[in-house]
């Protein structure tokens, strides 16, 4: 018999997890819906292109071990589908003394993680990026960079090629499960299902409970701010560059980021989100804030991160501090060099006692799958999530 599998989301996870079932059943009647005009429009197409090698996760995590296969797999694609992409290497720069313990322990763990991580002095680290300021650093030589909104593209050409039924301007409104199928309520119309995954990003535990699933956590939506180095500064970073993460932080600091196009982005910082979709201070969505401001685990979270919070907000408020988090690693950076670049909004999973999801998260309730938990590296790892939660679908 014939399997309907809808799946719910048309960001890189969604598309990679569709693909795996039309891969894996070739019978299947797969639909994707999208409420967007377009597919990729939220955090897969609002990131700076990183192809993270799994450095930072705890060994044996599934982010650790995701990221280590969906690098492989992600390049294999990217090659196979032409899409602009290069393994470059990164530094990962200590620029106070306080920082060198966390910088040694990071490279254990990549180490752990089976990557060709090795420290360098700084003389050694400006021979790989000679503006950078560095006591020392970690070469990391698996990280790269790719589009992935075109890897998106790829993907859905191969689902249309595939007979998929791809669905713009979708959202899903409710769902109703009878007998052996699930009928989801839509803008589009009734859509029937017999297997329903929900990678709604942003709006993930939202659609959750639409489709009849009270999820372990809420989505707290953090907005990342870039800017873009102006051409004449672009020559001062010639790959990427990135601080000694804070291990209480789900967030890898303030980088520099040299894409495919060229460009050198600069960020994100990361500040609460004054709407799930709420790329800058003006989008306002005041039901959205409210469930988060209703939320206990939000201000569990909020206490516990107080000072690191205001000091987002005064980055975020101001240029000078902004590029004040550059020069630490880049000195010769002037505030003048940066100019406005699209920001992203992260959906972070946060238990009700505060605790941030620092692991993707994977719930199963009847006939649906819900990926409650996908931020970074989810794009380098979207074809092994994939493998993993259609390997949940009876």
């Amino acid at each position: 018999m014939t399997r309907r599998v809808v799946v719910v989301g048309g960001g890189i996870v969604g598309l990679a997890v569709a693909h795996r079932v039309a891969t894996d059943d070739p019978a299947a009647q797969v639909t994707v819906l999208e409420k967007e005009t377009g597919w990729s429009r939220h955090q897969t197409g609002r990131n700076s292109g990183v192809i993270h090698s799994g450095l930072y996760y705890a060994p044996g995590s599934a982010k650790a071990r995701w990221c280590r296969a969906g690098v492989a797999e992600l390049l294999a694609f990217a090659e196979e589908a032409g899409i602009a992409h290069a393994v470059t290497g990164k530094l990962v720069v200590a620029t106070d003394p306080a920082e060198l313990p966390r910088l040694e322990a990071l490279r254990k763990r990549g180490l752990a993680n089976g990557l060709g991580v090795r420290r360098l002095e700084a003389d050694e680290a400006r021979e790989h990026e000679p503006h950078v300021a560095a006591l020392a650093a970690l070469h990391v030589p698996e990280t790269g960079i790719i589009d992935y909104t075109a890897v998106c593209a790829a993907l859905v050409a191969r689902l249309e090629a595939a007979g998929a039924d791809l669905r713009l301007g979708a959202e899903v409104l409710s769902a109703r499960e009878g007998g052996h199928e699930v009928t989801l309520e839509t803008t589009v119309g009734p859509v029937a299902a017999d297997l329903v995954v929900n990678c709604a990003g942003l709006h993930t535990d939202v659609v959750a409970r639409r489709l009849g699933h009270e999820p372990s956590v809420r989505i707290v939506p953090f907005r990342g701010e870039y800017r873009e180095l102006a051409p004449e500064a672009t020559h001062l970073v010639r790959g990427l560059v990135y601080p000694v993460p804070d291990p209480e932080l789900p967030f890898l600091g303030v980088h520099l980021t040299r894409g495919v196009d060229g460009h050198v982005h600069a960020g994100p910082n990361a500040v609460l989100a004054l709407a799930r979709e709420g790329y800058t201070w003006r989008d306002v969505a005041p039901r959205e804030l409210a469930g988060t401001l209703a939320y206990p685990g939000f201000w569990r979270l909020a206490r516990r991160q107080v000072r690191t919070g205001a000091q987002e907000v005064a980055r975020s408020l101001s240029e000078r501090r902004f590029g004040d988090g550059l020069r630490r690693l880049v000195p010769a950076l002037r505030d003048e060099d940066l100019r406005p670049a699209p920001a992203g909004v992260r959906a972070q999973a946060v238990r009700p006692d505060g605790g941030l999801v620092d692991d993707f998260l994977v719930e199963h309730s009847g006939r649906c799958v819900h990926v409650l938990n996908a931020p970074s590296p989810a794009a380098t790892a979207c074809f092994q999530i994939a493998r993993h939660v259609v390997g949940l679908l009876p």
